[in-house]
């Protein structure tokens, strides 16, 4: 094996001195420098810090209206999407308030009215679900005031109509009733029917009218309650009288009191009456 020869000068005193240290030294400098090198250029030290802030991406879920079908008939028309309203646009009034769920009974209006008209008589009960908050007699006025105009079922001496009240409700002594019932009631009084809680009926000797739609009728007539509700009268007592549906006859025309204009004009013009003027 050839000898090791000992530096000399300077160098083998320092390597005398420090022994192995000598070599170690100058390599661990060499290292220290290549590891600054790599921290400080573009790009170098690992992977970019990561925010802990975190980031919500849900969206709102927007509520279904659910589908309800119209008794006797078809189902009902696809709710309008709602457009969101600019912040400099006028306050959109709130929408007429209503009783969801009543009491389940129903109590007679009491009361008797004159006999309107000449015909063959028919006699009427008005009552109105309890608990429901509506005055009775104001809706017992409006019911014989439909009735009793000249443009309804009685015209021309075709009937005449009188309401009668608690005593000729137990003894019989009536021809039909009109009921006014909140939307959670619907099924109970017009069972099966379909009404979907939407929608008034007749059911039996019961014309069923749908407090919802007493105090906000529907998008068709455009906020023209006071001509719905004459309409939903006529059209649900028209069916207790035996009369049936009937369609639209023609775009622009009056539509017949007997078509289902609940669900939608079909091109007709609204109408409250059996026997328009």
């Amino acid at each position: 094996m050839r000898p090791v020869v000992p530096p000399r000068g300077r160098f083998r005193r320092f390597v005398r001195r420090y022994g192995w240290r000598a070599y170690a030294v100058p390599l661990l400098a060499i290292a220290t420098l290549v590891t600054l090198v790599d921290v400080v250029r573009p790009g170098g030290g690992g992977a970019a810090p990561t925010s802990t802030a975190a980031v919500d991406v849900s969206a709102p879920t927007t509520p279904i209206a659910p589908q309800v079908t119209e008794a006797e008939g078809e189902g009902m028309p696809s709710a309008a999407s709602s457009t969101p309203t600019p912040a400099s646009a006028e306050p959109v009034p709130a929408a007429p308030t209503y009783v969801e769920q009543g009491a389940g009974s129903v109590s007679v209006v009491d009361g008797t009215s004159g006999v309107y008209g000449t015909g063959p008589l028919e006699r009427f009960v008005v009552e109105i679900e309890d608990g429901i908050g509506v005055d009775g007699a104001a809706f017992a006025a409006a019911v014989e005031a439909t009735l009793s105009d000249p443009r309804g079922w009685g015209n021309g001496g075709r009937l005449s109509f009188q309401r009668v009240g608690a005593a000729e409700a137990a003894a019989g002594a009536y021809e039909f009733r009109v009921s006014l019932v909140s939307p959670g009631s619907m099924e109970v009084y017009c069972p099966g029917v379909g009404t979907g809680g939407y929608t008034s009926c007749r059911y039996g000797e019961r014309a069923v009218i749908n407090l919802a739609r007493w105090e906000t009728a529907v998008p068709d007539y455009g906020g023209d309650i006071a001509t719905y509700r004459q309409y939903v009268v006529n059209h649900e007592v028209g069916h207790a009288l035996g009369q049936g549906h009937q369609p639209c006859p023609g775009a622009g025309q009056l539509a017949p009191v007997m078509q289902q204009q609940t669900l939608g004009l079909q091109t007709c013009v609204k109408n409250a009456w059996p026997f328009p003027s």
